[in-house]
């Protein structure tokens, strides 16, 4: 992630955000409060907040992303976006209010297996009866890796980490079950990225 006049910058945020969002617009539809766990840079945040005005879009992070968060949100100025909150899913703490929907880009796989099981521990007492949960980012198919590309993607987050890694959809799926959630929707995205949707019914 770079910096841009002090404020971070990803490129990949850039890039997906359109994609995404044409996404978001009809799954989020019927949706009012939005919990976005690992907001990064912030820049998905400003985007999605800009088009879809309907929604609360509550950013969290860990503490040391949260400056940087600050500084989008600020220079963005818009009404739909309340300040930055620290989250780390696997120690916490995580936040009393109910949200009808949550969001998650690029962070599953840059996470500790068990933290994805926290994450999805914590959001079992975050959303609500009807929430929808969205998760982007690359996933592998029954063992199986969907390119080369993201093949080697895999291989240089183990070698950063060898805790991180592409995960599973079928691991991932188990999990979000446990609490309640199904499967409405896994979209092939640019890049070999996948965004999959949940709700509760």
């Amino acid at each position: 992630m770079a910096m841009i006049e002090d404020k971070p910058f990803s490129a990949a945020c850039e890039r997906n955000s359109a994609p995404i969002l044409a996404q978001l617009r009809g799954h989020f539809a019927s949706s009012q409060r939005v919990l976005e766990i690992g907001s990064g840079s912030g820049q998905h945040a400003v985007h999605f907040a800009t088009e879809m005005p309907w929604l609360c879009w509550q950013c969290s992070d860990r503490a040391q992303h949260l400056p940087g968060i600050r500084t989008w949100l600020a220079e963005a100025g818009l009404p739909n976006t309340p300040p930055p909150l620290p989250l780390d899913v696997s120690t916490g703490p995580w936040l009393h209010r109910r949200f009808d929907a949550v969001f998650s880009a690029n962070t599953l796989h840059i996470m500790a297996w068990e933290e994805v099981e926290a994450m999805f521990a914590g959001l079992n007492r975050s959303i609500t009866e009807a929430a929808t949960v969205v998760v982007y980012g690359p996933f592998n198919y029954r063992g199986d890796f969907t390119s080369h590309s993201n093949r080697e993607f895999d291989a240089s987050l183990r070698d950063r980490d060898p805790r991180m890694g592409i995960r599973d959809y079928e691991a991932v799926d188990r999990l979000a079950r446990g609490i309640g959630l199904v499967s409405i929707a896994d979209q092939a995205m640019p890049a070999n990225n996948r965004l999959l949707v949940w709700r509760r019914r």
